[in-house]
């Protein structure tokens, strides 16, 4: 049988008919020229459709946008780049996956998982940016970056034989305690320690981190004192803005500056304006309370035990203490003004800030008695002078200075004048007599040093200003306190028996005005 007839009764592919082969083509066909132009002609047409492609611009953040982007989209000739190319993009698409992968599986958790190790692309590798510039919120590769100390296991230690690391070895230890320096305040300074394999012992470490809390505490407690207390020739933003509103208001011109500072109060000059039609004192002085007590404990032993403000003083909070504080001195130089003794007017009280006139001239204060240089007759005029103002406190105001000595007087004009009554009491306070007897000593130890022969003993001048007539005896001092505090115990049994508690406040003292207080 020959070949023809075996191909004839070839049987059928039971998977259908098969595709016709390619036809062949003789090598007289392949070099013909008419094949290469045709080819040729192929290629230009391809290239021509690629230029005009380029001017119109491909749907963003698509394969075809990310290769017309890339600046070597031109040099197509090399099968590696293209491959490279391509696996870029699909690094690309399965990071995009990922990501959403990973939104998906957090959700809302606050705890979340993160899949960057199994990213495909470094975030930085396709960006635009030069090769200097680097994406540091990726931090696999921030060289910045502390280096996580190695952790201990559960069984305490790590390595075998000889090689056994544990939990307390010294260099781990000071890895650890490096590391941990990252918490401290942002305010400590502790460097990057770049390339540094820093190791802190135990003991320097615990001494880093109880400094860094002592100046935490030590910051916080100055920036509360700043903000809430009136410190030294200083005051704070309440007090501050206090005076600001009376400048606006026009009671005063302007505030000069301090003059004088004190354990209760700051004094400042400023120079008066105007108050409701009424002219204020070209010159007037701002005594400014402290509102903190630390300088002065022992300071609410004079107004709790006053009964013109025991009742109030009890029912008052810290800072309106201070406040009953000024408006005591305040009703105690209306009475002693009304009594005609030299001492600065008043002429308005805000709050803990007290306006008086200004007992000096062209901004220089009046010298205090201990500093002023006096010849021995002015000296003992000086001296009964005092004892006259000591008497008219005493029986024409009810008062005890409570404070008196050098201190406390100022020479001006040929006078002495008497300032800083906050703290007088009257002689009905449980402890008014003992402070009258401190004043009485404060005064004629300092006439008696100045060499006033005529300066009376403090026994003397006690018995002289109260009019007691306490027998002096053998001028024992302890005797004669005894004495004294006998005679204030009678009188304080006597005022609880009559009912005494409390004194309102005469209308004779209420002479300036007080501005309404506003809520904190």
């Amino acid at each position: 049988m020959d070949q023809t007839g075996v191909e004839a009764q070839t049987t059928k592919s039971p998977w259908g008919s098969a595709a016709p082969p390619a036809p062949t083509c003789s090598l007289t066909d392949v070099m013909s020229e008419q094949l290469a132009k045709q080819l040729d002609e192929e290629n230009n047409a391809f290239a021509d459709l690629t230029e005009s492609f380029s001017h119109v611009p491909p749907p963003p953040h698509s394969p075809t946008a990310d290769l017309l982007r890339s600046d070597e989209v031109s040099d197509t000739t090399s099968d590696l780049m293209l491959a490279q190319m391509l696996q870029m993009q699909f690094d690309r698409e399965y990071d995009d996956q990922l990501r959403r992968e990973e939104k998906k599986f957090n959700g809302d958790s606050k705890v979340s998982i993160s899949f960057e190790n199994y990213r495909k692309v470094h975030p930085y590798e396709d960006s635009d940016s030069s090769e200097d510039e680097v994406d540091w919120q990726d931090t696999r590769h921030d060289p910045y970056k502390a280096d996580k100390p190695q952790t201990t296991p559960r069984r305490g230690f790590t390595g075998k034989g000889k090689n056994i690391t544990t939990k307390h070895d010294e260099v781990a230890c000071g890895r650890k305690n490096t590391a941990r320096m990252d918490n401290f305040a942002p305010e400590v300074h502790v460097g990057d320690g770049l390339g540094m394999d820093l190791k802190l012992s135990n003991q320097v470490f615990n001494s880093l981190k109880q400094h860094c809390y002592s100046e935490q505490r030590r910051s916080a407690r100055l920036h509360e004192k700043k903000e809430h207390s009136t410190a030294e020739q200083a005051v704070d933003p309440r007090t501050r803005l206090l005076m600001y509103k009376m400048v606006n208001a026009g009671t005063l011109d302007h505030i000069n500056g301090c003059i004088s500072t004190g354990k209760e109060s700051v004094v400042f000059h400023a120079n008066g304006g105007s108050l409701e039609e009424e002219l204020v004192p070209d010159e007037v002085v701002l005594k400014v309370f402290k509102t903190t007590l630390n300088e002065f404990k022992n300071r609410d032993r004079y107004i709790k035990d006053d009964y013109r403000f025991k009742e109030r003083y009890s029912k008052l909070n810290p800072r309106k203490i201070i406040r009953l504080w000024a408006e005591k001195e305040m009703h105690n130089l209306s009475r002693m003004k009304k009594a005609g003794i030299p001492c600065p007017d008043v002429v308005l009280l805000k709050k803990h800030i007290l306006v008086m006139s200004f007992i000096g001239k062209d901004h220089v204060p009046a010298p205090k008695l201990k500093d002023v240089s006096l010849s021995s007759d002015d000296m003992k005029d000086a001296f009964y002078q005092v004892l006259q103002l000591m008497q008219l406190l005493y029986q024409e105001c009810n008062l005890v200075h409570a404070d008196l000595s050098e201190y406390n007087m100022l020479w001006h004009q040929g006078k002495v004048w008497l300032i800083d009554v906050s703290q007088s009491v009257e002689p009905t306070h449980p402890h008014g007599l003992e402070f009258l007897f401190r004043d009485c000593r404060n005064v004629s130890t300092f006439f008696q040093k100045r060499g006033v022969s005529e300066a009376l003993s403090v026994y003397d001048l006690f018995n002289a200003v109260s009019g007691l007539n306490i027998p002096v005896g053998a001028e024992e001092e302890a005797e004669f306190i005894a004495e004294i505090v006998a005679l204030e115990k009678r009188n304080e049994d006597h005022v609880q028996r009559l009912g005494r508690k409390t004194f309102a406040v005469s209308s004779e003292d209420c002479g300036p005005p007080l501005q309404p207080d506003v809520d904190d």
